[in-house]
């Protein structure tokens, strides 16, 4: 039986100029914000100064949130493993850094809601299409890598979790929140929270998209297979929006709900434009892409 070699005390060490390693480096320095240092009291006034319909739409989208970031925290672990078994030491590095953040983003949405007194069921909100997405699809998806770590199995789960879940709803999410809160001036410690959140995820959602990247370029043929899954999945974002805006033509907020939909049907084309580069490309450029190339903050 061959013995296991340690790749850091060979000639190779670390592969310090890779897209993941830097990846890793960044999330030591960005990614340490703590949930419990947020403060918020104005968010508890401001809470109080809402219509029912506001409170309503912010309830829902931050209870989808929580039971979002709670499935992913959940999730994430078969990947990691897959990683790891393949020996690819930085990308593992990196995605320890990735798990530790999604389970802050859980704390941090249970912190808002404990603040504003809401310590009730809230699962009323988890739609059919969530429960299809968050309940069935996520965790099916990424629990089938425990047995399967074919590289049609991994782009898969990346497609899911890293470019629907996170590339598509969970940046809408944001959108959302902005929309209402920032334009009205109220809830900073809930807005505080969704900035560093924004930037945690670009980073998740910027290694995602190397490790497609990297597939598609070892794999050429897994770039349809990536296009086909986001097209099945593009109808659940949609519906999910719909279920949100309720035939609504004004938001609670005054906004339009139309945006909302409009910038979740451009993360979609943004997603696989950028999943597009790696076409024709050497696997040696696609380590070397910068965090700026695939839109990390």
């Amino acid at each position: 039986m061959e013995g296991r070699k340690m790749l850091t005390t060979r000639n190779r060490g670390l592969l310090e100029d890779s897209f993941p390693y830097r990846l890793y480096q960044k999330a030591k320095r960005q990614g340490t914000w703590n949930p419990a240092d947020i403060d918020f009291s104005q968010d508890q006034k401001d809470w109080k100064t809402m219509n029912s319909e506001q409170q309503e739409d912010i309830l829902r989208l931050i209870s989808q949130f929580q039971a979002g970031e709670e499935a992913v925290t959940l999730d994430l672990l078969p990947l990691i493993m897959a990683i790891a078994k393949e020996g690819r030491l930085e990308e593992e590095m990196f995605l320890t850094t990735f798990l530790f953040e999604e389970a802050k983003h859980t704390e941090f949405f249970r912190l808002v809601l404990n603040a504003i007194g809401e310590k009730g069921d809230l699962s009323h909100f988890h739609t059919g299409t969530f429960k299809t997405i968050f309940y069935e699809i996520l965790p099916t998806t990424m629990e089938r890598l425990i047995t399967d770590q074919s590289p049609e199995a991994i782009a898969e789960a990346s497609v899911v979790y890293n470019m629907f879940v996170e590339g598509v709803l969970a940046e809408t999410g944001y959108f959302s929140f902005y929309n209402a809160l920032e334009a009205a001036g109220i809830m900073p410690g809930l807005l505080e929270g969704v900035g560093n959140l924004k930037k945690d995820e670009s980073r998740h959602i910027g290694y995602g998209t190397f490790l497609l990247q990297r597939l598609i370029c070892e794999h050429p043929h897994l770039f349809d297979f990536v296009a086909n899954k986001m097209a099945e999945l593009t109808p659940l974002a949609v519906r999910l929006n719909q279920e949100g805006i309720d035939g609504r033509e004004v938001s609670s907020f005054g906004g339009n709900p139309e945006d909302i939909m409009n910038f979740t049907m451009k993360q979609l084309s943004v997603r696989m434009e950028i999943l597009a580069r790696a076409k024709g490309k050497k696997i040696e450029e696609i380590y070397r892409f910068t965090e700026s190339d695939l839109g990390v903050l």
